[in-house]
């Protein structure tokens, strides 16, 4: 007889893990990069942690006001004798909803050292112009 351990409530945890996400952006990978995203005045930045992910292994997309950074990162040494294994490999993926208020072409991409940077510009706003309009 072989004793083993039971994670009843596995996929709950998960479910809960994710719930701040909007529905339709439940995208799974094996790890989750983290990310920093600040604001100025003019921009919003966007900053990916993807170390030992080669920048030709990670995406960005933007689609219906949705940027995406997917990708892989891949097993160094795949016929060895594994001891321990602390560092996350495989595929990830991260969305965010972007405000109305940017401009989604034009976006400035940088990797450098293993941090992914995206520099995504503010449209100027739009004061609101009212038209009256005569009634015959």
């Amino acid at each position: 007889m072989s004793l083993t351990l039971m994670h009843p409530f596995a996929e709950m945890d998960e479910m809960f893990e994710h719930f701040n996400h909007p529905l339709g952006e439940f995208e799974k990978g094996d790890w989750m990069p983290a990310v920093d995203i600040e604001e100025d005045d003019k921009s919003y930045m966007v900053r990916a942690e993807l170390p030992g992910v080669h920048k030709d292994d990670a995406h960005v997309t933007i689609e219906n006001n949705v940027l995406t950074i997917k990708g892989e990162k891949k097993v160094e040494i795949e016929d060895t004798k594994r001891h321990r294994m602390e560092r996350s490999y495989g595929s990830f993926v991260r969305s965010f909803t972007l405000p109305q208020t940017v401009k989604t072409t034009n976006i400035k991409a940088e990797f450098v050292d293993g941090v992914l940077s995206l520099a995504i510009t503010k449209v100027a706003k739009v004061i609101p112009k009212q038209i009256e309009v005569k009634i015959k």
